[in-house]
């Protein structure tokens, strides 16, 4: 219990220093997390709406893809753009190896699936008389698709929180493609995975502290933006 005093006292000393490494790993932390989300659910809703709603062909095979997409394991994702972006590889000549570039390549294909997987679970979940209302309405994908979020508020704004819960948290595949170079691509999941290699406990509790509240906060604006009234 000693041991586990002195990091939690260690910890606290890092939160108050609050110093520019970590100032730094927040900052690039958030702008990716940001971006990453905003970006995966802007092509991720559309596409789970697609996937409740619309008739198409393959529509089968991209309810597949984003099944597995939700689940691979992200180390996967980090090694497959280490390979693309590689010197050697095809799109070597990008330079975007161990940049926070391809961090947001990986964090975007991430977020994509979760996003459009918990949204066309939240969609077609939607109550039969909704959906028929949705049919009856004869409007043209779009405009229904729009009727159909709103009516699923909260459901999509679990698929938001996941998303952002997907690349927050996410550690292989930035740590594989980005590198964890101190000033330039380490986030606050690398940060802790660096410290706690270091035995500095106190430091990498510190780092993990700053990511438990940052999810806290974005959960509980989402939640009570998921839980308004749909418009009419």
């Amino acid at each position: 219990m000693e041991f586990i005093g002195q990091v939690l006292s260690d910890a606290v000393d890092a939160l108050f220093e609050f110093g520019p490494e970590l100032r730094a790993v927040l900052g690039l932390t958030l702008l990716l997390s940001s971006a990453a989300t905003v970006i995966g659910v802007l092509v991720g809703v559309p596409l789970g709406v697609a996937l409740a709603l619309g008739r198409f062909r393959g529509k089968r095979s991209l309810r597949v893809l984003v099944n597995v997409g939700m689940g691979i394991p992200p180390v996967l994702v980090g090694l497959f753009l280490l390979l693309l972006f590689w010197n050697s590889g095809p799109f070597g000549d990008l330079g975007l190896v161990f940049t926070p570039t391809a961090m947001l390549i990986a964090q975007v294909l991430l977020a994509i699936p979760i996003a459009a997987g918990v949204t066309a679970g939240a969609v077609g979940g939607l109550p039969p008389p909704a959906l028929e209302q949705l049919e009856a309405l004869k409007l043209p994908v779009w405009p229904r698709g729009k009727v159909a979020v709103a009516e699923a508020g909260s459901g999509v704004a679990a698929a938001v929180v996941a998303a952002f819960g997907r690349v927050i948290s996410e550690v292989g595949a930035v740590l594989i493609i980005g590198g964890n170079i101190a000033g330039e691509t380490r986030v606050l999941t690398t940060l802790i995975v660096q410290e706690s290699r270091q035995a500095q406990f106190g430091a990498a509790v510190a780092a993990g502290i700053v990511l438990l509240l940052i999810s806290l906060v974005v959960n509980i604006l989402l939640s009570r933006w998921g839980q308004r009234p749909a418009g009419p």
